[in-house]
This record gives structure tokens, sequence and C-alpha cells, in this order.
């Protein structure tokens, strides 16, 4: 019998040769085209899309032959194209979806695959359950020798879908004031699909920059393709020795953001999150809602209770905020892990277009990464964030999260426990500024350490003292 394929935060991701396989990649694609034939409109046809991994054209293109052979329509990109440019094309082309091929930020080894809804954003929990029932269900008509019924195929066409995208976000920032403020920027792609992309707008615009880790090399030599600390150190060396304003990073598909003061500081997605709402409420007078992630910053409460906006908590996962931002009228929706979408553009995550957001408020404000982070301390008071991942079985951090949830942890780092938040994970909360959250991985054995506090040296003790408890309980 083949082994389960099952869906976690944002799709089904597995190690290249071990479980993602081409084999299992047809069983996935078979899967989505059984759910688009008997739930969806297969005749709108599919985008089909991928990032710079190994082999992931490779898989691309056996996943679109799956899906013409059960007569659905594929437009296939014509080369690697980041996530956003593919949730887009979806939209404008009005198509019943997207399957793309990537693992985002995972290591090099991994690969992965996700499935877009027809407003171009994450498909929902009910939609990737109703996927992998299928895909069971095929399953086991296969291991009773039933073969699949035998369609007419359908035609897979070739597209170049970020040129679209671009101009797209061309109408969305003010490109002119950035270039007339002479900042200078490093763009740094993370070797993943987003690798020209800033580029070309800069290059239009006029706008001074320099670009890293912007070859194809799968291997993603020396880091993860997540933009966070340690992964930026390049980025803060390019930028210091290079006498450049910010450094701006997006992840392996260009869905996250991070970022790198002229200093050398790294400018965390939280604070990220607050620089933009607050630009967008204050700066541009844009009203709405706000949803933030489980694992998100107070900053953003304090600011939503400032600017009079409504406020929710998402489970982690940006399809849970994707599906606030399809009901609800959504200024803007963020997580810890740098996804961040905006009203007025898609239901989804862009580190392209934030990127570019946080060009256009240094611009705007003539402030560096910086000072905007110190003038948000300033106002709100001061929020320190830091995140520890440790590599521990799955049932081992299943078993530390209960332990937790039971109160064995009374305090941490010097501080008293005042109440437990089990929405996903385990947090503990100890005043208005400071908590720690423990969840365990959606699709790695990782148990994940989120913290926060009013100094680095608390956050520093929260985590440390956290980390032991896992790993003596592990």
């Amino acid at each position: 019998m083949a082994e389960q394929i099952r869906f976690g935060t944002d799709g089904w991701r597995g190690v290249i040769g071990d479980d993602f396989t081409f084999a299992n990649v047809r069983r996935v694609a078979t899967a989505v085209a059984e759910y688009l034939r008997a739930e969806s409109e297969p005749q709108r046809g599919l985008v089909v899309g991928y990032d710079t991994r190994f082999l992931s054209a490779e898989f691309a293109a056996c996943a679109s032959e799956v899906l013409a052979q059960a007569s659905i329509p594929v437009l296939l990109a014509e080369r690697a194209t980041p996530t956003p440019a593919v949730s887009y094309a979806v939209v404008t082309r009005q198509t019943a979806g997207a399957l793309l091929i990537t693992a985002s930020h995972n290591p090099y080894r991994w690969n992965g695959i996700k499935f877009k809804a027809p407003y171009g954003g994450s498909a929902s929990p009910a939609v990737t359950r109703r996927i992998e029932s299928y895909l069971h269900g095929l399953d086991r008509a296969r291991g009773r020798g039933r073969k699949l019924p035998r369609r007419g195929a359908a035609s897979i066409a070739r597209a170049d879908l970020t040129t679209p995208y671009l101009e797209r976000l061309k109408a969305l920032v003010h490109l002119d004031r950035v270039r007339a403020s002479g900042r200078r920027f490093v763009l740094d792609p993370m070797y993943g699909a987003g690798r020209g992309c800033i580029a070309r707008l800069f290059d239009k615009a006029g706008i001074p920059y320099r670009e890293i880790h912007s070859e194809h090399n799968p291997l993603f030599p020396g880091l993860n393709p997540e933009p966070i600390e340690p992964h930026v150190s390049d980025l803060r060396r390019a930028v210091c020795e290079g006498g450049y304003d910010a450094g701006l990073a997006t992840d392996g598909d260009a869905d996250r953001v991070g970022a790198i003061d002229r200093d050398g500081s790294f400018i965390d997605s939280h604070k990220i999150f607050a620089i933009l709402l607050k630009h967008l409420a204050e700066d541009l007078g844009m009203r709405g809602e706000v949803v933030k992630s489980f694992s998100s910053t107070e900053m953003v409460t304090k600011q939503a209770r400032k600017y009079g906006l409504p406020l929710h908590v998402a489970r982690i996962g940006f399809k849970h905020i994707s599906e606030l931002m399809l009901t609800r009228d959504i200024l803007i929706g963020g997580e810890e892990s740098g996804g961040i979408g905006i009203k007025g553009h898609l239901p989804e995550r862009d580190g392209i277009l934030n990127s570019l957001l946080l060009a256009e408020v240094m611009a705007d404000k003539a402030c560096t990464l910086g000072e905007l982070v110190r003038a948000l301390s300033e106002e709100f008071g001061p929020h320190f964030y830091d995140r520890v991942d440790l590599e521990i079985e799955k049932a081992s951090a299943q078993r530390i999260m209960r332990q937790v949830a039971q109160r064995k942890l009374r305090r941490v780092g010097g501080m008293k426990v005042t109440s437990v938040d089990d929405l996903d994970g385990v947090k503990m909360r100890f005043d208005d500024r400071a908590w720690l959250l423990v969840r365990a991985s959606g699709t790695e054995n990782i148990l994940r350490l989120y913290a926060e506090a009013p100094s680095r040296e608390q956050v520093k003790a929260l985590l440390d003292e956290a980390t032991a408890f896992a790993r003596q309980h592990a």
C-alpha cells in the first residue's frame, strides 16, 4: 500500500527522492484532477507553476501531463515563477486554480505541492481535505486492482506568468518616489523563484540596486531559502560593505519577505507587518480589518486598537488568513513567517509586493527601516522576538506540547505563566507584551518555539528555558 500523503500548513511536502517522487506527484495530481472534475469547473483549466528546486520543472511537466490526460486544460509556466505571480494568473485568466511545485522556505532536500483556489489564494482546509479524500480513495481503488477511466487529453500551453504580474505591481507601488529618494538596495531572492523580479522593476524605474544569490542553484548553498536569521548573513554583509540603505529578501517561492537595515540589523516579519500596517492606516488613510496569525506580535494588536480597526487572530498557515480576506474587509493580514497580504491585491501573501512597499515607506517617510522600527517602539513599547527550531520527532513534539498545556511549566525565564491559549500549539502568556508559543511543524520533524518580550534578554531566557525543557522531555 502506498504511503499516506497529507496536506500540512500549506500543501504537501516531502524529501526529494524519498517520498517526493514522480510517482507521488502523479498521485497528487490525479487526486486534484478528480476533485476538479467532481466538485469544481475543470473546463476552466489549471495554472501549473514551479520554483527553482531540483527537478521542479520536470515535476511540473509530469503533473501537467496527468491533468491534461484527465481532460483538464493546463497553462504551464515557461520558467520558475514566484507563487504570487501564479496566483495572479489564476485570477486574471479565471482558471479553476493552480498547482505549484514548491517547498517554499524548506531546505534544499525538500520539494512540495501547493494548490491554489480560483480566487488566487491558498486553498481552504476544507478543500485540501477533499483532495486528500480523493487521493486516499484512488489509492484504495488501485489496491483493489481498479483502473481509472481513460479520458480525452486536453491541451498544455506554456506562458510567461511573471511579466503580467510585475506590470500589476507597478500600478500598486510608487516606484517614482523610491527613485527620487535616492535610496540604494541589495536584493536577495535566496536562489529562489523571485530572482530578477524586483531587479527588473528597479532597472526600468532607475533605482540603484545590487542583487545577490540570483543564479540558479537548487542546493541553495550556505542557506535555507527562508528570509530570517541566520540565512540573511550574506545580505547583511552586502548591505554594510556596500553602504546600501536596506536589504530586501524573499524566500524560495517569493511569497515571504525579510529585510536588513543599513546598519546590519535584521528587520523581522513582525516589524515589517507593523510598518506596513502603519503605512496603510496612517499614510494612505486606508480602512478595514486586521488579521494576524497566532504567532504574530502583540504590537499589531495595539496598532489595531489605536486605529479603531477590528482584529482577528487566525491559526498558523496563510490559508486561514486567506479565508478571512475572502469574507471580510481585511486591510492587511500577516503571519510570523513573513507572509503578508494587502487589500486590493490578492488574498495571498506576496514577498515581492511587500519588499516594494517597504522601499516606498522609506521614500515617503525619508527614514531608514531602523528609524521606522524605533518610532514604532517609542509609540507602542519595545517588542523583541525570536524563534528556535528543534529537530524532534513528531510524536515527541506532540507529547511536549501536551505537557506544556498541562502547566508543567509554571514559570519560564523568571516570569509567571498567567494564562495558556491552545488555538494552534500551546501559547503561554506572561503579560500584555510577553508570550511563549510551543508548536509542532505541520511538515517536518520540528518543534518550533516562538517568544516575544520587552527585551532581548527576556526573549533569550524564555527560549533557553523552553529549549532545555523540550530536550529533556523529547
